[in-house]
């Protein structure tokens, strides 16, 4: 459905004079549980593409951002039944905590109606958050813009 590059978590591939393949990726927030499935994914693809030696590192820096997801991930997110991010939040300086749920312009991933409503600031997984469509009242997730 998702690629590692539409997610924006595939930072860097480069082949070393002795056959070695690098590749870097970005966590999508800290503690995510989904890295070592990713990189499992990554080294047995590449090993049954006929790369022997493959190291993935973690590349924390510059942190990811749910800007880095690609049109085309964003479109394959909608048509999973997921409500894509939309742009992420700007900062020059030290950012505001507030407990209030954030505000963010969201339609419905099914019929694309802007009425909706929160349902959970917490969705199936931490990064995304649970809405309901007043519309076609279906439920859906919406990834948190970060």
């Amino acid at each position: 459905m998702l690629t590692l590059v539409d997610l924006g978590v595939l930072r860097a591939v480069e082949v070393a004079a002795d056959g070695t393949v690098e590749v870097a990726i970005t966590p999508t927030y800290s503690g995510c549980p989904a890295m070592a499935a990713m990189r499992d994914d990554l080294v047995r693809e590449l090993r049954g593409a006929g790369f022997e030696r493959v190291r993935v590192r973690v590349a924390l820096d510059p942190a990811w951002t749910t800007d880095w997801i690609t049109p085309r991930g964003r479109a394959a997110l909608a048509a999973a039944g997921i409500s894509p991010p939309g742009p992420a939040p700007r900062s020059a300086g030290p950012v505001a905590l507030t407990l209030l749920p954030a505000r963010r312009s969201v339609r419905c991933p099914r019929c694309d109606s802007a009425d909706v409503a929160l349902t959970s600031e917490f969705g199936s997984t931490a990064c995304k958050a649970l809405y309901r469509c007043l519309a076609c009242l279906e439920p859906f997730d919406h990834v948190k813009e970060i």
